[in-house]
């Protein structure tokens, strides 16, 4: 038996006359979708396989889908003749193209076989001349496989070789991807060995040593694996030292190490290259110069083995010394190593005479996160789902490694300055702090920020992109987006679809054991972002702005500037200025009646339903009443359309509740419930009974524009106040109101016991305002039962990670980050906007 040993992801040619059974040993061994034959993309192009004048045609077609295929990572077989050099050369260029490795099956079966399996078959006329001319082809073609680019050749010489040949796939080098970890990535150490062994321990390591004392291998008691980034050598006090310990762990399995630049240039000298010894190599080759011989063989021997870069946990983590672009992931070739060691360069050099980086990480729009090292950074940045580790530790900086998948970030200090930087570790800003670029927000981005991570899909960034060029105010002063609202959990109270006990259980279920339970006020949503000067504040001209939850402009001016001065003045009133040492807050409102915004949405969408309602369903009724008094049954008509009459006017009922007349800011009144920042200070971190309170003062201010938000709190473990405040929210929705917001009492930052953010609030509506959602009749109990099979997933991770967002949001404005990262964050929230989410719900 013969294996052929081929890598997973791979182009393979065929080789061989016709009649030797190459299609035959393709069908055997290869899935159909897998094999491009030559003879069905001649049929393809021109309806007989056999036309060999539309070969270059059928060539061109089937070197276009075998292109598609392997860069969706599919392995390809093509089964043609593969003779000449020129149609082998083709596809060794499709190979290369898309990183992969060509590989060559060789079918060589006696001439007079091949002949007779040509004969037989009626669908061929081919001559004899022409075989044994292929014959001779395939001949030559033995020596020219490898040195045309083939990186393995498998010949089969026989029937019997190639019946009894078997395929064994090869994962590539580069793929651990049944390794999860956890994992500590550690930076470019650069001969820092005290530095070295400091980071492994404060990182929980157990390190092992010889017997002269030298550490030669590191454990740790939870079983995490180390992953360096290469840049282990040159320039540190210690290059032999941070080696030896390195090699013992990767030789033990406990660490993995990709190859950097360093170390291929120090492969190079020892293999007698002839290299231009500068950037810190000098003071490698002294230190191993001390080290018995047997030592450096090991090194090189060690360097020689180091692949590439690595996939691990499933493909969702990458490791490579310089990055890695999304497409060279998991590929195999000269340039996805050279882009592994050195990444891209523009071919310019900065002013320091090094090269100008190109900003790949800018681009990458990969699912996989991508941890590297090479350039060093003074602070490591997550940009777009990638993160640089080296922050310079042999400059004077800091050895940094990454904890995955906790995304932490642990360092130590350098214990000094080893080697003088060329370029200055701490570089200046590359752009001003209130330059924002289109480059921040377009296309698919990966977002992350202290409380979780998120992509951005290319769809929802363009629609975002829409909103925020035509209507979002000035991006100065559109520093948070309040998030979306999930509600309770369906309820099976009979009649209704929201009611308090599956609110309260979904809560207790997370392990809150407090809560508070708020009027929801039917309105619109409104940021207030106040100054305490009229004209001045560190957000622009306008002492501030009014927007809606999606950014725009509330009323326009100069009802917007007439609001803010109405602010103001409360604040002032307060005194919240000078007790919160601001000169501007940040508050989350709700504005009032839900007409004096949405009085065109009311008419248009609503109040014709009504209408049309009350006109029809009184005049069927009558029809019906005469129908019965002629003595037809028309009962169970007549009853239905009644129940539909009552729906109609409930439904009427529930929206001019919220209707009111307005004349300006005259009937307008404000609901806050949350002050999110001022100065330097954000207060998520407060629980809701401050900012109810801070909400109490303005309303006591000026109680003819503010409005109370009444509220009853909570203890989850005492079933009186549940049952209390499930009456409260009975007669709240009984007298019209809209229902309540249940929330953690501990405030917007609650975290549960797993540390991970609680959903901000959960929605409990009442039953006659869910008319107005779901329409007159959703308490029809057939109707009720479909709505009860509504899911409410989606729309609870749209709320957490729209929360999340904001949060970072407020804390990157207190904390002075430049305009385009606050500006990123609020931007995703919007993006999460464009979720295709049930809009009811």
């Amino acid at each position: 038996m013969s294996v052929l040993d081929i890598p997973e992801l791979a182009l393979v040619a065929l080789v061989g006359v016709s009649g030797s059974g190459k299609s035959t040993f393709a069908g055997r061994h290869f899935a159909p979708s897998q094999v491009l034959s030559s003879d069905a993309f001649r049929a393809m192009v021109a309806d007989d396989e056999n036309d060999q004048s539309a070969s270059a045609d059928a060539f061109d077609a089937l070197h276009y889908v075998a292109a598609k295929r392997l860069r969706a990572g599919r392995l390809t077989v093509v089964d043609a003749t593969n003779l000449q050099p020129h149609a082998r050369a083709g596809l060794v260029r499709v190979a290369r193209e898309h990183d992969v490795l060509p590989v060559a099956i060789v079918l060589d079966v006696p001439e007079a076989l091949a002949w007779e399996r040509t004969e037989a078959r009626s669908d061929r006329t081919l001559g004899r001349q022409v075989l044994a001319r292929m014959s001779r082809d395939l001949r030559r073609s033995y020596g020219q496989l490898a040195r045309e680019g083939f990186r393995k050749v498998h010949v089969l010489r026989g029937t019997d070789e190639i019946d009894r040949a078997e395929i064994r796939y090869e994962r590539m080098f580069n793929d651990r991807r049944e390794l999860t970890g956890p994992f500590d990535i550690v930076g470019d150490v650069h001969g820092c060995r005290a530095e070295l062994e400091t980071l492994l321990l404060r990182l929980g390591w157990r390190l092992h040593h010889d017997e002269a004392g030298r550490p030669v291998d590191a454990t740790h008691p939870s079983g995490r694996t180390a992953v360096f980034v290469g840049d282990l050598v040159d320039r540190g006090p210690d290059s032999p030292g941070v080696l030896r310990l390195v090699m013992g762990m990767v030789a033990a399995g406990h660490a993995l190490c990709v190859p950097g630049n360093h170390e291929q240039k120090l492969l190079r000298k020892l293999r007698g290259r002839n290299v231009k010894v500068a950037h810190g190599l000098a003071e490698t080759l002294d230190q191993l110069a001390a080290e018995p011989a047997e030592f450096t063989a090991e090194v090189a021997t060690f360097v020689d083995g180091l692949v590439s870069h690595y996939l691990l946990d499933g493909g969702r983590l990458v490791v490579a010394h310089a990055g890695l672009k999304e497409e060279y992931q998991g590929r195999a070739s000269g340039r996805v190593r050279a882009f592994a060691l050195y990444g891209e360069t523009t071919g310019e050099t900065d002013e320091y005479g090094l090269p100008v980086r190109y900003p790949w990480a800018r681009e990458y729009r990969g699912a996989a996160t991508v941890v590297y090292g090479h350039t060093p950074t003074p602070e490591p940045e997550w940009i777009n789902n990638t993160i640089c580790v080296d922050t310079g530790c042999v400059f004077g900086g800091r050895l940094t490694a990454l904890r995955y998948p906790e995304r932490e970030l642990v360092s130590v200090p350098a214990e000094r300055e080893w080697y003088a930087p060329v370029r200055p570790l701490v570089a200046a800003p590359s752009r001003p702090d209130e330059v924002l670029e289109l480059t921040d927000v377009a296309g698919r981005r990966h977002v992350e920020h202290t409380y979780g991570s998120l992509t951005v899909p290319a769809e929802n960034a363009a629609a975002a992109l829409e909103v925020m060029s035509r209507f979002a105010v000035d991006p100065r002063r559109l520093v948070w987006l309040p998030p979306t609202m999930a509600p309770c959990s369906t309820s099976r109270v009979d009649g209704y679809l929201e009611h308090p006990t599956e609110a309260f259980a979904d809560y207790r279920a997370a392990g809150v054991d407090r809560v508070v339970c708020e009027e929801k006020h039917m309105g619109s949503r409104a940021v207030v972002l106040v100054c305490r000067e009229p004209n001045g504040g560190p957000f622009g001209p306008g002492g501030g702005v009014v927007h809606t939850r999606t950014g725009r402009p509330f009323f326009g001016e100069p009802l917007d500037t007439e609001l803010l001065d109405r602010v103001r003045a409360a604040v002032t009133a307060a005194g919240l200025w000078a007790e919160m040492e601001t000169d501007w807050l940040l508050l989350d409102c709700e504005l009032l009646p839900w007409s004096a915004k949405a009085g065109g949405l009311i008419r248009e969408q609503y109040a014709g339903v009504g209408a049309a309602g009350r006109a029809a369903l009184p005049a069927a009724l009558d029809s019906l009443d005469a129908a019965a008094a002629r003595g037809l049954d028309v009962t169970a008509l007549r009853d239905r359309t009644a129940r539909r009459r009552d729906d109609v006017l409930a439904y009427t009922s529930a929206y001019r509740a919220y209707v009111g007349p307005t004349d300006g800011l005259r009937g307008v009144t404000l609901a806050p419930f949350a002050v999110l920042a001022g100065g330097s200070a954000g207060y998520a971190d407060r629980d809701h009974g401050w900012h109810l309170a801070q909400a109490d003062r303005l309303c006591a201010a000026d109680p003819e524009f503010f409005t109370p938000t009444r509220r009853q709190v909570v203890d989850l473990g005492d079933p009186d106040a549940v049952q209390a405040a499930t009456h409260w929210w009975l007669e709240l929705t009984g007298a019209g109101g809209e229902g309540m917001v249940v929330k953690p009492y501990a405030g917007p930052a609650a975290r549960s016991e797993r540390g991970s953010l609680l959903q901000p609030g959960i929605k409990c509506r009442g039953r006659e305002y869910l008319r107005i959602i779901y329409g007159p009749g959703y308490t029809e109990p057939e109707e009720l039962a479909a709505l009860r099979k509504r899911s409410l997933g989606r729309k609870r991770g749209m709320a957490l990670r729209e929360h999340g967002l904001g949060l970072a949001a407020v804390d990157a404005l207190v904390d002075g980050a430049p305009l385009w990262r606050r500006h990123e964050l609020v931007f995703a929230i919007l993006a999460c906007e464009s979720e295709p989410v049930d809009p009811r719900l």
